[in-house]
């Protein structure tokens, strides 16, 4: 069996997710770029898809959530705030689709030059759903550094 078909059969922990993730950001240049780009994708995310449908971005916004909750409570809580700052942003920012979809390449070719950087491929080849881990990988970064637990 492929590596990448075991992993999308097996339920790792949060623990598990990140440690997996941290084996292609170990070079602090690249793992700057993530903390930086990483959000940003996100919110270029949600901007893109409230330009298009608000009501289908809210429902994979929550969809999000819930992968979130099965892997921590506070990652959940965590991820919920930052979403619902993202939304904040968005709405006193008057930009549209075509610039949230710039925001999103830009943030992209950060994040392959933070790759090039480190010498690494990025996790999602191996599994997409470390997509959803690299927020998580910069909460879990924010709810270390300021004394709170996974």
């Amino acid at each position: 069996m492929s590596r990448t078909r075991q992993h999308r059969m097996s339920k790792r922990s949060l623990e598990q997710w990140l440690s997996e993730y941290a084996v292609s950001h170990q070079n602090l240049i690249n793992k700057k770029i993530h903390w930086l780009c990483v959000p940003t994708i996100f919110i270029s995310i949600l901007g893109m898809g409230m330009s298009l449908s608000v009501w289908f971005t809210l429902v994979l916004s929550a969809l999000v959530l819930l992968f979130y909750m099965q892997l921590s409570t506070p990652l959940f809580m965590a991820m919920g705030i930052f979403i619902l700052i993202c939304l904040s942003v968005m709405a006193f920012l008057p930009v549209g689709f075509k610039v949230w979809a710039a925001v999103f390449i830009v943030a992209w070719i950060g994040q392959f030059v933070g790759h090039k950087i480190e010498g690494k491929k990025p996790s999602f080849f191996e599994d997409l759903q470390f997509l959803l881990i690299g927020p998580a990988w910069v909460a879990n970064s924010l709810m270390k550094a300021t004394g709170r637990k996974e």
